[in-house]
């Protein structure tokens, strides 16, 4: 059983991005299964709705037209829904880029919960380095208080393949 997603107390300073100065956080308690942190990140990313993945495509065209980078630099990288794996143990999976205007983490973490549930936690950091920073988190912020509860959603369904690393 999964219950909605809610917004949850994001806590900085962060350790995943010393001076970040923006943060939100979601959560939702799953009492169908366990999971680790790997297998809730698969499911949240890899399985996102179409209309995210659209979403995402389109601001992807569309950033370049005002002089940010679309994609962070992955040569180096595993990828999952376009962002590059920082870090994964049973307990969290970190994902994020630095560019010239943003540094960015995406933080999927599972903990014990209720009834022998978990609860699994996406906890969103950014730290703003120029204007264009500023404005462009500005900008995606109604659209990410959209996207994660969403994909927080999909994390209760079994995984057939939906591996972290693609």
């Amino acid at each position: 059983m999964l219950m909605r997603p809610r917004k949850a107390a994001a806590r900085l300073p962060n350790a995943w991005l010393p001076g970040a100065d923006w943060a939100d956080r979601y959560e939702v308690l799953v009492l169908s299964e366990r999971m680790t942190a790997v297998e809730a990140a698969g499911r949240a990313l890899g399985r996102a709705p179409r209309w995210v993945g659209n979403l995402l495509s389109f601001r992807n065209r569309l950033v370049p037209l005002v002089g940010l980078n679309a994609t962070a630099d992955t040569r180096h990288c595993d990828l999952v829904a376009s962002l590059p794996l920082m870090h994964s143990d049973e307990r969290q999976t970190v994902f994020g880029y630095d560019d010239h205007h943003l540094l960015f983490r995406l933080v999927v973490d599972v903990v014990e919960g209720p009834a022998d549930g978990q609860i699994v936690g996406i906890t969103t950091l950014a730290r703003r380095r120029s204007l264009m920073g500023w404005l462009s988190l500005a900008a995606a912020i109604p659209f990410h208080k959209a996207i994660i509860p969403s994909l927080l959603t999909t994390v209760e369904r079994p995984c057939q393949n939906t591996p972290l690393r693609k």
